[in-house]
């Protein structure tokens, strides 16, 4: 995972290596014809079609509504067994943590690394121990809004070492991206990218 970060990150060098390995079959005469319509493209078109286009909101939008394990939740009184039986059940690594009969109110959110930490390491019993105890509490969430930009919340995620995001709206939790969703969605885009380079390479611009 950490590799495929990496390589995301790095995206400027993909398509410019990309661009040189088509540029050196050409001929020397044609090279100048080439770069030079490349730097005649106007910033305006690169940005529109280009890198970091991809918001978090078209994320959500093309996994469904309910499919990022949003819709599950756990209260801060339930014990960490419960919760972590839910992520199991669901197959989620995470889930958000409300006050009992407050479901609209997130309260934090609790993921796998937590009970791994603060549970197994620490000798902990997970029957005995509520959610409230361990999750990450609503004033230390890190959190992101649909029109965040997908590179923006991998280097948000990387920096902070996170692997599940809430993605929140007017103060309302909409939805949830794992670091996953966000690669997936970077490699997406390259992939777009570069299609649309050669496309212009070979005179389809």
């Amino acid at each position: 995972m950490q590799g495929a970060l990496r390589t995301c990150l790095t995206h400027g060098n993909v398509v410019k290596d990309s661009l040189l390995q088509h540029v050196r079959v050409l001929s020397p005469l044609l090279r100048p014809i080439v770069f030079s319509r490349f730097e005649s493209v106007s910033s305006a078109r690169i940005e529109e079609h280009g890198f970091e286009s991809t918001r978090i909101a078209d994320i959500l939008k093309e996994k469904g509504k309910g499919a990022d394990g949003s819709w599950l939740w756990c209260t801060t009184d339930d014990t960490v067994y419960d919760a972590v039986k839910s992520m199991t059940q669901h197959n989620v690594g995470a889930l958000v943590v409300v006050k009992p009969g407050e479901q609209k109110s997130i309260a934090g959110i609790i993921t796998e690394r937590d009970y791994l930490r603060k549970i197994i390491v620490q000798g902990r019993s997970s029957k005995s121990t509520k959610v409230g105890d361990i999750m990450t509490e609503e004033n230390k969430l890190i959190t992101v809004t649909p029109d965040t930009k997908v590179l923006k919340a991998m280097q948000l995620m990387t920096d902070k070492r996170i692997r599940h995001i809430p993605v929140i709206d007017d103060k309302e939790m909409i939805g949830m991206v794992s670091i996953g969703d966000v690669v997936r969605a970077v490699v997406s885009e390259h992939r777009e990218e570069l299609d649309r380079l050669n496309a212009f390479i070979q005179g389809g611009y």
